[in-house]
């Protein structure tokens, strides 16, 4: 009886949703985003995409673990933890084209859950001025649901739905759940959308419940549940160790692939700040070394964002500018952040736009402007990009946009009061 009460509650609500035009626009939309993919990847880009390397790796994981980062074996790096080709192993045993078209449905059913999760997050959160009703959470929605990145993310074949529903998950946990099972839940689920996606590890610091209290001069914190978060988060990571130790060959590499190779040096469209720097060493001839940028540009955002953070005025729900602002440092500090990883920011942006008060300077003139670029516009200067790439090699338009946002929440959390900003 209840199955059935909640069958009829759920296509009602869909019945309901569909009055909206701009839900029968998106829906419409993302399922050609989803054709498209499908027939390009399966009948044109096929071993040039990013689903192929994670075929391969899945293959090479059940007939050669020691091979897994010998790059001669896929057209691009692959960059992840040895349990991540674990994912894809029941898409490479179905074959590339039926793998394929299963794991592109897959992540449309996740792009939905995760588009539920977040309404679900918004209407708990929004802040004074919103309106009572849900229209505006809809429209926002159905933005993201139809947002240029989820194209780039299809075609490629690219694993990023599977990350951001994770997060998205994880954050809703801990923003509905304080007991330490549920908290201990969401980490792990972090933790193993950090094997997925490694360069999300940065999220890891932020789940630390510690914040300075001006009143009496000190650091206040949860140590219980600050552990419980962390150890959470680091079992999954902790899997790894065991290929690692088993096949040492696979650690060295790991790393040469990630961080000392000569792949992150290669001039491409990626718009990290890391990157843009590194292209301009390249370009002028100059000696330079990738990892003391990498690492100097981490310093600069990660210790920032971090500091800020501790030190950030009374708030509810910090964790959430947590969550960005480990995001944010991943894109701008990492030597490759691309269209399609912009899946896993926008729909923080999104949530931070209802958090803050309607009329908030901050989200007029950082949120909003930076969740519509990135759902929208950032793909254009990615196409200017490979047309003056040869002359001028640098993405640095997005790279202002993220630093844009990153001074908008900075300027959010060090605020002593709360005000229409």
């Amino acid at each position: 009886m209840d199955v059935d009460l909640s069958t009829k509650k759920i296509v009602n609500r869909i019945k309901e949703l569909w009055t909206y035009r701009v839900f029968k626009v998106a829906v419409l939309i993302h399922l050609i985003y989803l054709i498209f993919s499908i027939i390009f990847v399966v009948f044109i880009l096929r071993d040039m995409s990013d689903y192929y390397v994670y075929y391969k790796s899945a293959g090479i994981f059940i007939e050669n673990i020691q091979d897994l980062y010998n790059q001669s074996n896929y057209p691009y790096a692959y960059r992840y933890f040895p349990l991540s080709a674990v994912f894809y192993i029941p898409f490479y045993l179905m074959g590339f084209e039926l793998g394929f078209i299963f794991y592109v449905i897959f992540n449309f059913f996740l792009c939905v859950l995760t588009s539920i999760i977040l309404y679900k997050i918004i209407i708990k959160i929004k802040g004074k001025g919103h309106e009572k009703d849900d229209k505006r959470v809809i429209f926002y929605l159905c933005l993201f649901f139809i947002g240029l990145p989820h194209l780039s993310n299809y075609i490629l074949g690219q694993n990023n739905l599977l990350v951001t529903f994770m997060i998205i998950l994880s954050l809703y946990l801990y923003l509905n759940y304080e007991n330490l099972k549920m908290q201990f839940i969401a980490s792990l689920i972090l933790g193993i959308s950090i094997i997925i996606k490694p360069i999300i590890i940065t999220i890891i610091p932020f789940l630390i419940l510690i914040e300075f209290d001006y009143e009496r001069k000190w650091f206040h914190l949860k140590f219980t549940k600050s552990f419980v978060r962390i150890v959470g988060s680091l079992i999954p990571l902790s899997l790894n160790l065991f290929y690692f130790m088993l096949y040492p060959n696979l650690w060295s590499d790991f790393l040469q692939t990630n961080f000392t190779g000569t792949n992150p040096v290669d001039i491409n469209f990626s718009f990290s700040l890391t990157k843009i720097i590194i292209n301009g060493f390249y370009t002028l001839g100059a000696p330079y070394s990738q990892i003391l940028i990498l690492i100097v540009t981490f310093l600069i955002f990660g210790g920032t964002g971090f500091i800020i953070y501790v030190f950030r005025r009374k708030m509810n729900h910090p964790i959430i500018f947590g969550y960005t602002y480990s995001v944010l440092i991943t894109l701008i500090v990492y030597f490759d952040s691309w269209d399609h990883h912009l899946l896993t920011l926008t729909p923080l942006l999104m949530i931070i736009l209802f958090y803050l008060p309607r009329k908030s300077k901050i989200v007029k003139n950082y949120i909003k402007p930076g969740f519509m670029f990135f759902s929208f516009l950032d793909i254009g200067f990615f196409a200017l990009f490979l047309l003056i790439y040869k002359i001028f090699p640098f993405n640095f338009v997005p790279t202002i946009v993220l630093i844009f946002i990153f001074y908008g929440i900075t300027n959010y959390c060090i605020r002593k009061k709360i005000v229409e900003f």
